[in-house]
């Protein structure tokens, strides 16, 4: 026999001296640990969906500022800060039910959106087509802008609005350049007012916004521009804003304004926006196929 073989011998020895109750508790250990590993990995993926489902809202700005009272806290705590701790168990202990209270319409709106297991799940089942409806905005703002008719398009994105949206008279139609050229005629009652598209459908018009309480902007920006903008700067809602005064398109977004729009310029952002990257690579194959078919 060669040494080798000896040496092969002598593991398969060793191995088989194990006690088997040995063996059965390496196999617990080992599926314990993969055991932790998923239930860390679900409570991760749970808190990322519930970070998502709020991000862009007025909520997401207030859990901003308990992490930072959080890390207050436990700085308080190891350096026995007892005037501090005090202070912070004090908020610890009504902070949550003044959170809830304040927030109550957020949460509302990212339960229900928990409820709809598709997007929870991240799997989308909308099959709506973006551009189509893009289209039609760009097209009306276009039209009042020739008119010098003033109107104030909300484009909600994670965003629901809920809270907006029940300022206004809700109507729940197709996104149309028809429709929204007729809200924002001013001889209706709703031209004042914002409509809030959302998943492709205008949900409502007549919508009261905030104001922007920047000073840079009070002088300079008429009411409508100072409500796309307070609005952004709250969620992360794009708002399309036609002057009355001087027929120009704006654009507000994250609390900044972008002026003097042409329509082509404001549909390619839109589309930056909302049309996810596969889909424009899609939608750009089939033009190109298109153009070819036609060449021919």
């Amino acid at each position: 026999m060669k040494k080798g073989d000896k040496g092969g011998l002598k593991v398969l020895w060793k191995i088989n001296k194990i006690p088997m109750s040995e063996v059965i508790s390496i196999i617990k250990f080992i599926g314990i640990r993969i055991l932790t590993i998923i239930d860390i990995l679900a409570v991760a993926y749970v808190f990322y969906k519930a970070f998502m489902l709020i991000r862009g809202t007025r909520a997401i700005q207030a859990l901003k500022g308990i992490a930072v009272l959080i890390v207050i806290s436990a700085v308080a705590a190891l350096a026995k800060l007892e005037t501090l701790s005090w202070l912070l168990q004090k908020f610890w202990t009504w902070g949550v039910v003044a959170f809830i209270i304040l927030f109550a319409p957020e949460l509302k709106s990212a339960l229900a959106r928990m409820g709809g297991t598709s997007d929870f799940l991240g799997i989308s089942s909308n099959t709506r087509d973006e551009r189509k409806y893009i289209q039609s905005v760009v097209e009306a703002a276009e039209r009042l802008s020739a008119s010098r008719s003033g109107a104030l398009i909300i484009m909600a994105r994670q965003a629901t609005l809920d809270t907006f949206i029940e300022s206004g008279i809700q109507i729940n139609s197709e996104v149309s350049r028809e429709l929204l050229m007729t809200i924002f005629h001013p001889d209706t009652e709703l031209h004042d007012g914002a409509v809030i598209i959302r998943d492709g459908r205008i949900i409502a018009a007549g919508c009261t916004l905030p104001l922007s309480q920047s000073s840079e902007w009070e002088q300079s920006l008429g009411t409508r521009h100072r409500a796309a903008i307070g609005l952004t700067e709250e969620t992360d809602a794009i708002a399309i804003i036609v002057s009355e005064e001087t027929g120009a398109i704006s654009m507000a977004v994250d609390g900044n304004i972008t002026r003097y729009l042409n329509p082509q310029t404001l549909q390619s952002i839109l589309v930056d926006y909302f049309v996810s990257e596969s889909r424009k690579s899609g939608s750009t194959q089939e033009t190109n196929s298109n153009d070819t078919q036609t060449t021919r």
